[in-house]
């Protein structure tokens, strides 16, 4: 199994940004304890205080598959329509050069 990363895109709705941010200092701590969790990090996008990017890192696919239907990230799914613009999109990533250990 090797390392799978997630960059998820979000814009949210005219100057609801701070919801997303509310919403993700609530989320984050229980993201991060579930097994497999790597990194979890909420950044905003330079000059667009409403625009945001969330990278994340699972130790496998099934570990990011057991995130989605954990019972906070699909809350935090029900919530999000709320102050978002549109849907959050997903691009899974992985290292385009490994480095030798």
């Amino acid at each position: 199994m090797s390392a799978v990363g997630v960059v998820v895109s979000i814009l949210c709705k005219p100057g609801r940004g701070s919801e997303q941010i509310a919403a993700f200092e609530e989320v984050a701590p229980l993201v991060r304890a579930e097994d497999g969790c790597l990194h979890y990090e909420l950044h905003e996008v330079i000059g667009d205080p409403d625009r945001f990017v969330i990278l994340e890192w699972w130790a496998s696919a099934e570990a990011l598959e057991v995130h989605g239907s954990a019972p906070h990230t699909v809350e935090l799914g029900k919530r999000t329509p709320l102050f978002r613009a549109e849907p959050a999109t997903l691009t899974r990533i992985e290292p385009a050069h490994r480095i030798p250990s």
